[in-house]
């Protein structure tokens, strides 16, 4: 019985060390799975010494500590704080502080600095503080409220050389990480992670009060924190490289002293747009912008049913054609539907201001696809130059209040049955000038937001009353 005894023990012996050979081994496993991935030596890395970016055309996917510390170390030698003594309206308001703060980049070896039109708005005095705690007085060089651009030129300060941060030569993909340096609530050299959480937004830039504000086309959106005082500042990829400027946040919440903290819904001017408006800028002061002449709205399904239209019919009603403008010159008419431009399809009206900023130019000629009364046919539009935003004519750029009704009667008259009372009023709504429409049925009420200078649909309710 003693070596059946002996044999029973050694066999729970042996058992019990392949188990824990096994619970080990899953461990091991775990743990390569979860290791952030490394540099190894044969990867292309960035160094801040001698301020170079990895420039192969995929450069890493993953943000590793020694990357990330890495590039924070060579690109805050370039990010700059900048403060701003005001003068003028701003500064006599009191809800306005008489300082102001930004962020801002080195673009070139001669001293010029990008930073956000905003940033620099009614400054009288401007200085730049760099990642040394070394200072320069800067010159305001030229700004562009419908970009929200602006540059500005120091001397560098003695012994001090400046480094251009490297720009990216296309736009990152969704879903790639970003990186925002700047200095927001005044904390300089601050760094935040993200990632793109979406392309091609369409944005509205400049003084929220005027009528005539533009969009900006192919807005980055990211999750990358960016709080009051990061505007001007970079938008990195994983190679160091700048992608976009960041410049605005999306948030309902304000704080006491009614600025917008982050939500996680941050936007970049694309380095795209930068890259065609910097130059300008430096070269002849301003960038002239082509200019169609148009409003209009998106065929959302909505629209679509109203106008009785097939479900594959994509593209923007022209909703009004500015009188003496380009496109009436030329002959485009209210209600033709845009569906191309130059050979390229249109979907939404974001199409057709990305393709005029980032392609065309005034006095070139673009050729617009248009449906009329269910005929297709093309139209030769020779593009104008957009007016300035503070001169032009508000007439000129909003739709009417009876465009607004008529636009909201179109999306909603199904829902209310026959309309006995229609008003409308101004408003502002997220920063964008809007017609509040108000439509009256026998017992619904309906109440429409249309934006009041491309006569789209924001949102609509619809009270039953019971």
């Amino acid at each position: 019985m003693q070596p059946k005894t002996v044999s029973l023990r050694t066999f729970w012996i042996v058992v019990g060390i392949l188990t824990m050979a096994f619970v080990i081994g899953l461990a091991g496993i775990g743990r390569i799975e979860i290791t952030p991935a490394t540099v190894d030596a044969t990867t292309p890395q960035y160094r801040p010494q001698e301020f170079t970016y990895i420039t192969q055309e995929e450069g890493p996917d993953h943000p590793d500590q020694a990357l990330l510390s890495s590039i924070y170390e060579g690109a805050t030698q370039s990010v700059v704080s900048i403060q701003v003594r005001r003068s003028g309206p701003r500064s006599q308001d009191p809800a306005q502080r008489m300082w102001g703060q930004g962020s801002g980049w080195i673009w070139d070896e001669e001293g010029h600095i990008v930073t956000n039109s905003h940033v620099v708005e009614d400054a009288a005095d401007i200085f730049v503080t760099f990642h040394n705690d070394l200072w320069a007085e800067a010159e305001l060089i030229a700004q562009d409220s419908q970009s929200d651009l602006a540059v500005l030129r120091i001397e560098a300060p003695e012994n001090m050389m400046l480094r251009p941060l490297e720009r990216a030569p296309a736009l990152p993909k969704v879903g790639h990480y970003t990186i925002a340096l700047g200095s927001p609530f005044g904390l300089e050299n601050s760094m935040t992670l993200g990632i793109v959480s979406a392309l091609g937004r369409s944005l509205p830039v400049g003084d929220p009060g005027l009528a005539s504000r533009y969009s900006l086309p192919e807005v980055v959106q990211t999750d990358a924190a960016i709080n009051p005082g990061n505007s001007g500042g970079p938008l990195l990829d994983l190679s160091g490289r700048v992608v976009g400027i960041n410049f605005a946040i999306r948030t309902e919440e304000r704080s006491p002293f009614g600025t917008g903290v982050n939500s996680g819904v941050g936007f970049a001017i694309p380095i795209l747009v930068a890259e065609r408006v910097i130059p300008a800028l430096l070269e002849e002061g301003e960038y002239r912008y082509p200019f169609l002449g148009i409003a209009g709205r998106t065929i959302s399904a909505p629209v679509a049913s109203a106008l009785n239209l097939d479900s594959d019919v994509l593209g923007v009603q022209v909703n009004r054609v500015m009188p003496g403008g380009p496109s009436s010159e030329a002959g485009l008419r209210n209600g033709d539907i845009i569906v191309s431009i130059d050979g390229f399809e249109v979907r939404n009206f974001e199409d057709v201001i990305s393709y005029l900023v980032m392609q065309k130019s005034p006095g070139e000629t673009v050729e617009i696809g248009v449906l009329r009364r269910g005929r297709s046919r093309t139209i030769d539009v020779e593009l104008g130059t957009r007016p300035d935003v503070e001169s032009s004519d508000p007439a000129l750029q909003m739709i009417s209040s009876a465009e607004a009704i008529g636009i909201a009667t179109d999306e909603i008259s199904d829902e209310i049955g026959r309309l006995e009372r229609s008003s409308a009023r101004g408003g502002i709504r997220g920063g964008a000038r809007v017609w509040i429409v108000t439509l009256e049925g026998a017992e619904d009420t309906a109440t429409v937001l249309v934006d009041a200078l491309s006569g789209e649909v924001l949102s609509l309710e619809v009270d039953s009353g019971n």
